[in-house]
């Protein structure tokens, strides 16, 4: 076994105990505050973050952390896990199921590698790594291989979002009318969601126009190496943007296209 398909294993089991943590919060009632960007936040994404970093700490100790709740924490490896441990909280205090654990890490050049989905909820995961496959439900050893969809029409699309009002944050409203006038479906199966249907080929595009790095580091491997194509609103491949858009391969120039035309790539969205 190589070190990257050693670390995909212990970054799918770590996501899976830090899922295990939060279905002991989920639909109990459980306090929500908010940050100062207004985000809601809980002793569950918290307890959550503290799950993964010592789990992953244990196995890695030279490695570096990025946490949505805790920051930075240096390390000398070269290699750095990018954290978000409840992507979806608003859905998670409403008693939804539709959000997910996501592990990312990064290479020593600061690329995405290897990313996993975990989605207690709905007891749903996938986990990639470049050169290594996308799998469902299970690691490279026992999970079955996901792959995108192979629908080329936009009108035979399905297209998800996370909701209206990151259209509205970003200037990118016209996006959202354009392209919902021209596919089959249009739904706000939003957060991590919305990439896992991609990935898994029951959806063709998820629009993010507002995403932080902890949600693309782990995206961006999932969707590419289920055979699709991830990119930020201005068509950049690499990790270091500030929103996402996934899609099969069929459809992502065209998507892409229609995204330019209506002004979409110009948004400058917050982290």
């Amino acid at each position: 076994m190589t070190d990257l398909q050693k670390r995909m294993e212990l970054a799918l089991e770590a996501a899976r105990k830090a899922g295990e943590l939060t279905l002991e919060y989920f639909q109990k009632g459980i306090e929500v505050e908010f940050k100062a960007d207004r985000s809601p936040v809980t002793e569950a994404d918290r307890n959550s973050e503290a799950l993964l970093i010592e789990f992953l700490s244990n196995e890695f100790p030279n490695d570096a952390f990025l946490g949505e709740e805790s920051g930075e924490r240096p390390g000398s490896s070269g290699y750095r896990w990018v954290l978000d441990p409840i992507d979806g909280t608003r859905s998670f205090v409403q008693g939804v199921p539709l959000y997910g654990v996501l592990v990312g890490l990064e290479d020593p050049a600061g690329e995405a590698i290897l990313g996993v989905i975990n989605m207690p909820g709905l007891d749903e995961t996938l986990v990639a790594a470049v050169g290594e496959g996308c799998y469902h439900n299970g690691s490279r050893t026992d999970g079955s291989r996901a792959n995108v969809s192979t629908v080329s029409e936009l009108s035979s699309a399905c297209v998800t979002y996370t909701g209206f009002e990151t259209f509205r944050q970003s200037g990118s409203l016209g996006v959202h009318s354009l392209l919902g006038d021209q596919v089959k479906v249009l739904r706000s199966w939003g957060d991590c969601y919305g990439h896992l249907l991609v990935a898994t080929g029951r959806a063709e595009v998820m629009l993010d126009p507002v995403l932080s790095r902890w949600d693309i580091v782990p995206l961006k491997p999932i969707v590419e190496e289920a055979g699709g194509v991830f990119t930020d609103w201005q068509g950049s491949g690499g990790s270091g943007g500030s929103s996402g858009i996934s899609t099969n391969s069929a459809l992502a120039e065209e998507v892409r296209a229609i995204i330019c035309a209506a002004g979409g790539e110009n948004e400058d969205s917050p982290n």
